[in-house]
């Protein structure tokens, strides 16, 4: 359908959706679009985020992923809050999924009703960057935004939910691999385009109105996926449409199943940030990054050395 370029990944993992993978490809090298609505790029710039540190043992981790986890999923902390703990906990998840040896410790300390998400999101990191055999020494052209608000986001899964049959979790975790729920502008070499990543043919046949609106392109999502079985039960068959290769249809299908078991988990999602997996490890690159060509990783790092996560790049 569209072409996989590369994280959530975003994630955030990013990735873009192709007829054929290209899993060698940079991580994160889409051309995702979506226009930020003033409040959400007003609320975003609120936040103040600072870059949260690696753990430095299991203990350490699991400490900090329960409280950034309690603090996403409760109604009643306030934006900045819950920015701030999703980072924390996207970080702290990447981090788990590259320490093997930490894995079991970490969830034999967690509770119990935070066990699996951890596994999933473990599941999903490593089925991602399995996808890739190399890593960029620069950084991409992209313009990082903030995305339209959580509750339009919501409001336009379930229009597809209820119009094409797709679980509104899939259409989430799609628009979460794809672009981050749209936080990433830029252009691929491919040619795919949108908060979803249609190729132009693929848009032509499935989509109605703009492909860089994010309700048309989620909307436009469902219809082909829909179309490939997913509004009948046949997800996996549909993801598998979408992108060509089984550790894609794995790791989208993991990030869904956190949101079916957990749908107060999405708020937590929607706050990840662009982490850029380069050569030097994971880059951060905040709202307002914005690059009309190609930054050297290494230049970027001189002006930015807070903004190199890990770096670890297994």
């Amino acid at each position: 359908m569209a072409r996989f370029l590369g994280p959530v990944v975003a994630l955030v993992l990013l990735v873009g959706c192709a007829s054929a993978p290209t899993p060698d490809a940079p991580e994160q090298d889409v051309t995702p679009s979506a226009s930020a609505t003033p409040d959400a790029a007003a609320a975003e710039r609120r936040t103040g985020l600072t870059p949260p540190a690696v753990a430095r043992s299991p203990r350490e981790l699991a400490d900090r992923l329960l409280a950034a986890e309690r603090t996403t999923r409760s109604a009643r902390t306030g934006d900045a809050e819950v920015a701030a703990a999703a980072f924390e906990s996207q970080v702290l998840y990447r981090q788990l999924a590259r320490r093997e040896a930490w894995r079991r410790p970490v969830g034999r300390l967690l509770p119990r009703w935070l066990r699996a998400t951890a596994r999933a999101h473990v599941a999903a990191r490593r089925d991602f960057r399995g996808m890739h055999r190399s890593l960029s020494r620069t950084l991409p052209a992209w313009r990082i935004v903030a995305p339209v608000s959580e509750a339009d986001l919501m409001s336009f899964y379930r229009q597809g939910e209820r119009r094409f049959g797709v679980p509104w979790e899939v259409l989430a975790a799609v628009n979460l691999v794809e672009t981050g729920f749209g936080r990433i502008r830029g252009t691929s070499v491919a040619g795919a385009r949108g908060p979803m990543q249609f190729m132009p043919a693929t848009w032509q046949a499935y989509g109605r109105g703009d492909i860089d609106d994010p309700r048309d392109s989620i909307l436009a999502a469902a219809r082909y996926l829909a179309a490939n079985g997913g509004g009948r039960g046949r997800v996996a068959e549909a993801l598998y449409a979408y992108n060509r290769h089984p550790a894609y249809v794995r790791g989208v299908q993991a990030y869904a199943g956190i949101l079916r078991a957990a749908p107060e988990a999405f708020g937590g999602l929607y706050h990840w940030q662009v982490v850029y997996l380069s050569a030097r490890g994971d880059v951060w690159l905040p709202t307002g990054y914005d690059r009309e060509r190609p930054l050297r990783v290494d230049r970027y790092l001189q002006r930015h050395p807070e903004r190199l996560l890990d770096t670890r790049t297994d």
